[in-house]
């Protein structure tokens, strides 16, 4: 694959395994295209956050490895690098649970995101005020310890933090996780805004389905380690199947997931 590729990130055929017993990912394929957004969809164990983990390989902090396949960044191999290698190479990735350091103030953590980087004092004051400019609210906050300020406001300093290494590719796990919708809603605009004005790739996982194919400009669906479903994400989110699977809405009304996927298994046996 050359460097002038449409797709930044590649994978192909990934396995991973855990304490080489527990096969959580089987033949996972998926590209990113340069300037887009895609999303990982799934309930909780389907695979997403292993899969955001073999990119950045961080996968051997928790036992796991890759036994089979490939990631491709910009057209080169990146398995063997350290995920602090992968940070000057242009990939950032967000854990999920709004990981802070809780005892640094807003401004302190956001900052601490340019360590990759030799800014003067100036550039570093213009790279602050830049992520202001997205991350309004936290310019507010910017003297507060980290620890105090909401599970919102957390996320969205994960993210500034993040994007002050100037990522090309930016891993998003769970951005929408245990926060009220209305701050969901913020999150993701924010989201779509760097995706736009600062022409970051975006691979995010999520378990809000609806909020993500709405943001998303594509999306695989992953069910215990295997990818059930994928195509742009306006498309899923119009689709029956979707809706009734991952959305709770069926042509007879809301229901609930356990449900939804209970008729599934039953119409799989029937078949």
């Amino acid at each position: 694959m050359s460097v002038n590729s449409q797709n930044i990130l590649e994978i192909k055929n990934i396995e991973v395994m855990y304490n080489n017993v527990i096969l959580a990912l089987h033949d996972i394929s998926l590209n990113v295209p340069r300037g887009t957004i895609v999303a990982l969809l799934g309930a909780n164990g389907a695979g997403k956050s292993t899969t955001l983990k073999s990119i950045s390989n961080m996968l051997s902090l928790e036992g796991g490895k890759a036994t089979k396949g490939s990631v491709q960044y910009n057209g080169s191999v990146i398995g063997k690098q350290q995920p602090t290698d992968l940070v000057h190479l242009g990939i950032v990735h967000v854990l999920e649970g709004r990981r802070c350091f809780g005892h640094l103030t807003v401004e302190e953590n956001i900052i601490s995101g340019a360590y990759s980087r030799k800014l003067s004092k100036a550039e570093m004051k213009q790279e602050l005020e830049r992520m202001y400019g997205y991350f309004n609210r936290l310019k507010d906050r910017r003297k507060s310890q980290a620890g105090y300020t909401s599970g919102g406001e957390q996320q969205m300093v994960a993210v500034a933090r993040a994007m002050m290494a100037k990522p090309k590719m930016l891993l998003l796990d769970e951005p929408s996780m245990g926060l009220a919708p209305q701050l969901v809603a913020e999150i993701f605009n924010i989201v779509k805004e760097l995706n736009q004005k600062e022409g970051v790739s975006i691979l995010l996982s999520e378990q809000n389905t609806n909020i993500a194919l709405k943001n998303a400009d594509y999306a695989y669906i992953l069910e215990t380690g295997y990818v059930k479903l994928e195509g742009p994400a306006a498309s899923l989110l119009n689709d029956e199947k979707v809706k009734e699977l991952y959305l709770g809405i069926s042509k007879d009304g809301r229901v609930n997931f356990k449900d939804a996927h209970q008729r599934k298994e039953s119409s799989e046996s029937a078949a």
